[in-house]
C-alpha cells in the first residue's frame, strides 16, 4: 500500500499551502505604502476649543446663521447666504474649525474657512482659503487651497490654488480644517495630516499683514463647479454647512513683539517632523488633483515660487 504522503490529492494540497505560505510572506514583508501615515504630531492638541461667540461674530446674513452652545450652522438659499468674522485681526497663529459638508447636489456652492485682510486692505488684499466646491451627485467634493498676495478685488486676483479630493466623505463627519500661519510658512492641514506647504520665498509672494479669519457659505456658480459648468440649483435650497470645534491661536494684531509664532511641528522653530513629511508626501501623491505649478497653461510669472 502507498503512504498517504505520496498520494496526488495530498500532493497538490501541500503545493497550495506552499505558495500561499509564500505569498503571504511576500505580503508582510512589502510595506503598505499607500496606507494613511501617522503625521506622529497633533497641533490641534496645543490649542483648546471655543465657541463660536468667544472668537468669532456674524458678519452677514445673520438670518441664515444660527448658534447652538458651541456650533454654528450657515446656510445659502436664493435670498442670502452668511458668512462670520473673526474678533480679532492676527498677524501669526493656528485657525482651525471642524466642518461638516451637506451631502446631494451642492453645485455652484462655496463653503469655506479662510484668512484674509480685505476689510483693511479692499483691492489689494491678502488672502489664505480653505474652500469646498460644490458638486453633483456621484462626484466628490473638491477642497480647494489657494493663497493670494496683494491682490486686486476686480476680477483678477493671481491664485496659487492646490485641490484635492479627500481620502473620505466629508459629508459623512465632521473633520478638522486648519491653516497654521507664521512668518516662514503656511501649512494647511486635514486632521492634522499636512496636506500643503507654502513656504516663504520672498516678502512679494508672501502674506505679511495682518488677517482676520473668515467663513462663510455663497453662491459662486460662474467658477465653482467644472469651471461653471454646474450652477447653484435652488430647487436643492437650502445649502448648509456645519462648524464646531472652533481652536483660534496665535498673536494677534494687538499682541506684543515678543508674542512668539505658533508652528505646525513639534519645533518651536516651525518646519515639519519626518514623519509629518511623510504624510505630507502622502497627501500630495494621493489627493492632489490641480496644482497651479503644474499647470502649462498658466502664466507662472507672478508666482515665482513655482521655480523658486
Amino acid at each position: 500500500m502507498s503512504s498517504p504522503l505520496s498520494h496526488p490529492a495530498f500532493n497538490h494540497t501541500m503545493s497550495l499551502f506552499l505558495l500561499t505560505t509564500s505569498l503571504l510572506c511576500l505580503i508582510l514583508m512589502v510595506p503598505l505604502t499607500n496606507a494613511q501615515p501617522s503625521p506622529g504630531f497633533w497641533p490641534s492638541s496645543k490649542f483648546r476649543t471655543i465657541g463660536f461667540s468667544q472668537g468669532y461674530k456674524n458678519l452677514w446674513g445673520p438670518q441664515h446663521q444660527r448658534v447652538d452652545q458651541n456650533s454654528l450652522t450657515i446656510w445659502l438659499d436664493s435670498n442670502s447666504g452668511s458668512g462670520f468674522v473673526s474678533n480679532s485681526p492676527y498677524r501669526t497663529g493656528y485657525f482651525g474649525a471642524s466642518i461638516k459638508l451637506q451631502k446631494s447636489y451642492t453645485a455652484g456652492v462655496i463653503t469655506s474657512f479662510y484668512l484674509s485682510n480685505n476689510q483693511a486692505h479692499p483691492g489689494n488684499h491678502d488672502e489664505v482659503d480653505i474652500e469646498f466646491l460644490g458638486t453633483i451627485p456621484g462626484k466628490p467634493y473638491t477642497l480647494q487651497t489657494n493663497v493670494y498676495v496683494r491682490g486686486s478685488g476686480d476680477g483678477t486676483l493671481i491664485g496659487r490654488e492646490v485641490q484635492f479630493h479627500l481620502w473620505f466623505d466629508p459629508t459623512e463627519n465632521f473633520h478638522h480644517y486648519a491653516i497654521v500661519w507664521n512668518p516662514n510658512e503656511i501649512i494647511f492641514l486635514v486632521d492634522d495630516i499636512p496636506i500643503r506647504r507654502y513656504p516663504k520665498k520672498s516678502d512679494a509672494t508672501f502674506p505679511m499683514r495682518p488677517m482676520w479669519a473668515y467663513g462663510s457659505i455663497w453662491d459662486a456658480s460662474s467658477w465653482a463647479t467644472e469651471h461653471g459648468k454646474y450652477k447653484a440649483d435652488y430647487q436643492y435650497q437650502p445649502f448648509v454647512g456645519l462648524y464646531n470645534n472652533f481652536k483660534l491661536g496665535g498673536c494677534t494684531a494687538y499682541s506684543p513683539p515678543s508674542c512668539p509664532a505658533v508652528s505646525a511641528s513639534p519645533s518651536p522653530s516651525g518646519g515639519l517632523s519626518g514623519s509629518q513629511n511623510a504624510a505630507l508626501q502622502w497627501a500630495q501623491r494621493n489627493s492632489v488633483v490641480y496644482d497651479y505649478c503644474k499647470d502649462a497653461e498658466r502664466d507662472h510669472s507672478p508666482t515665482p515660487e513655482c521655480y523658486m
